[in-house]
């Protein structure tokens, strides 16, 4: 295929071999009859013009103008004078599903934990910070780039740390991920290379943490989560000498980790070992004060987590790791070789977004919002639910609703799904699931507070209370 003088049409992708006995007028009329049937070339798709595909297939133009007449006649292609030459409606070869495959649940109230308020997502200000981050950025940004991430990005994320979280943040230990689940992954890999093989973790704790370490050759080792957070007597008589702990908002039970506590921690860093600090919701807290991040009590112990997948959307994949000095090069290795570093275009438009103050609008408006819709759940769960335990309700965008024992919570959680809510047990945040007490987790923050209010009256229902 040959290079096209002109720049105007679309691309089209049309095989001809010359080696083939068969004539090359009647390979390219095949080929474009055959992508129209496949359903390649979709019904409404315009065609390049007859000189451009005559161009880029390095054929006659007489060739193409006969190959499309003759699919016009067909009825496959409709041409109009002026307008350009476009797939006509045909039908097309459709693959089945199978008979045994499962219908995509249809939720009327879905209680989904860790999810924000995606509707909420600031998709104007977002556009209007990446306008404005690419005016500025060089050309050479949109090459490879340091792996580790923009240093206007990381410039700008060290300035909101140090401000909102008080961490110890300097760009140059900064690592932009894909989302703290990348970032534990790296540092599990980073771990295995140094020759270690099994890191704590909290029991109960996030389940999907425990695989990530575990596929990345990363034994996780638990050790018990009470009142006042992770029980450091227990890691402490261990043999590990890493510990990923969630301090400022327990996940999951939500407990915040006392300042006795924290300093048996950091006690147990400052010996030697190594603490990673998933800050995961830290912004959102509403009966209590803030608590600064513990990296900023031990910089050099402590590899500080965090990401947007609370405060703007997951599927951003946008977070960061600050790293000990001694760690940095191994952690940017490892991001190198994971992926070669994020998306330059999303990184111009976070980091606009923080540097205008944008970021911080938008909390404070997800803040008021979250907490209006949690309190509107805890009087719904009050009224039609007043069995359960409530926990971690201080915080974050999410709760557990513990029930009393002997409820068998999986039941109520299929019988939930059968009257269009979705809610989710516990159970997979606890090693030994067997023990874990009967509690569903019952996100709130992507619900209107009238689908909150439905959702915990029809839960009710599941569970035998007259709603």
């Amino acid at each position: 295929m040959t290079v096209s003088g002109t720049t105007s049409g679309p691309e089209l992708l049309v095989e001809l071999d010359r080696a083939r006995r068969e004539p090359l007028h009647r390979q390219l009329t095949d080929g474009l009859r055959e992508a129209i049937r496949s359903g390649r070339l979709a019904a409404g798709v315009r065609l390049p013009s007859s000189r451009v595909l005559a161009s880029d297939l390095g054929v006659s133009r007489r060739m193409v103008v006969d190959a499309y007449a003759q699919l016009v006649a067909e009825g496959f292609l409709v041409s109009q004078t002026g307008a350009g030459t476009y797939v006509a409606t045909v039908e097309v070869a459709t693959t089945a599903a199978p008979e045994d495959a499962s219908p995509v649940a249809d939720y009327t109230v879905d209680f989904s934990p860790g999810m924000p308020d995606v509707h909420s997502f600031p998709r104007a200000e977002w556009l209007r910070a990446l306008r404005q981050g690419l005016a500025d950025l060089p050309s050479k940004s949109f090459g490879y780039t340091e792996p580790q991430g923009l240093t206007i990005t990381r410039q700008a994320l060290a300035d909101y740390l140090r401000r909102t979280r008080a961490v110890d943040a300097d760009p140059a230990r900064i690592v932009l991920c894909s989302g703290a689940t990348q970032a534990v992954g790296l540092v599990a890999r980073v771990l295995r290379d140094t020759g270690d093989a099994s890191a704590a973790v909290e029991d109960p704790g996030f389940w999907l943490h425990r695989h990530v370490l575990r596929h990345h050759g990363i034994d996780p080792v638990p050790v018990p989560v009470d009142e006042c957070g992770l029980v450091v007597d227990a890691l402490a008589a261990g043999s590990v000498s890493t510990v990923l702990t969630t301090p400022a908002h327990q996940s999951p039970t939500g407990v915040v980790m006392t300042a006795g506590r924290r300093a048996e921690l950091l006690d147990w860093a400052r010996a030697g070992n190594l603490v990673i600090e998933d800050d995961y919701d830290a912004e959102y807290r509403y009966e209590r004060r803030p608590v600064g991040a513990l990296q900023s009590l031990a910089p050099d112990r402590v590899i500080y987590v965090g990401s947007v997948s609370k405060t703007l959307a997951p599927g951003l994949r946008l977070g960061w790791m600050v790293v000990p000095d001694d760690l940095a090069k191994a952690v940017r290795r490892a991001k190198g070789l994971a992926d070669v570093g994020n998306s330059v275009m999303d990184q111009v438009a976070f980091a606009q977004l923080l540097q205008s103050g944008g970021y911080d609008r938008h909390l404070r408006q997800m803040r008021r919002r979250y907490v209006a819709r949690r309190n509107t759940l805890l009087a719904a769960l009050a009224r039609y639910l007043p069995q359960v335990t409530v926990l971690g309700a201080a915080a974050g965008v999410q709760l557990m609703a513990q029930f009393p024992d002997g409820c068998d919570v999986d039941a109520v959680v299929r019988a939930a799904a059968t009257l269009g809510v979705r809610v989710e047990s516990a159970r997979p945040c606890y090693v030994d699931r067997e023990s874990a007490p009967p509690t569903l987790f019952l996100g709130y923050a992507n619900l209107t507070e009238t689908q909150i209010v439905t959702g915990i009256r029809l839960l009710a229902r599941c569970c035998g209370e007259p709603s």
